[in-house]
């Protein structure tokens, strides 16, 4: 292609702007009314969805984390050991589980976790770690086996 002047290059976009065009509009395919149809608008919109996409992705891992953590809280909770102890007492037995393993298991595996639980406890108790507690009756975990229906 043979541009006479400077003008007419500049204006010749070509190919390059339909397919930049079309990156946004198929970005855009789902949203309403004119944010959809017409480019400026629909720039804008896309330019601020994938800003906050970026920050969902930081902040859905916060809170899962925060999730797991509060699993695992309430687990040691029901077995009367607090949270640094439990996790103090399994890093001294050289267990190292992390905190979505941790709370998968307080949540589908109870007897498993009751066991790490003990196993921390007893670590706790013999390296003189605080904050345990006596295990009440009420806390514990019941299944169809453990129930007396007499």
């Amino acid at each position: 292609m043979v541009f006479l002047n400077l003008a007419l290059m500049v204006r010749a976009r070509g190919p390059d702007e339909f397919w930049r065009k079309r990156r946004i509009f198929k970005l855009a395919a789902h949203y309403r009314s004119r944010t959809r149809n017409v480019y400026s608008f629909a720039i804008r919109s896309v330019h601020r969805a994938l800003a906050y996409a970026t920050k969902g992705r930081k902040l859905k891992k916060l809170d899962m984390a925060q999730l797991w953590t509060t699993r695992v809280e309430a687990g040691c909770q029901q077995y009367g050991v607090g949270l640094e102890t439990f996790k103090e007492g399994l890093a001294r037995s050289d267990i190292l589980l992390n905190k979505k393993m941790l709370s998968d298991l307080a949540i589908w595996e109870p007897r498993s976790f009751e066991t790490l639980v003990n196993i921390s406890r007893e670590r706790a108790a013999v390296e003189g770690l605080p904050d345990i507690k006596r295990r009440s009756a009420f806390n514990q975990v019941y299944g169809l086996r453990n129930l007396k229906l007499d």
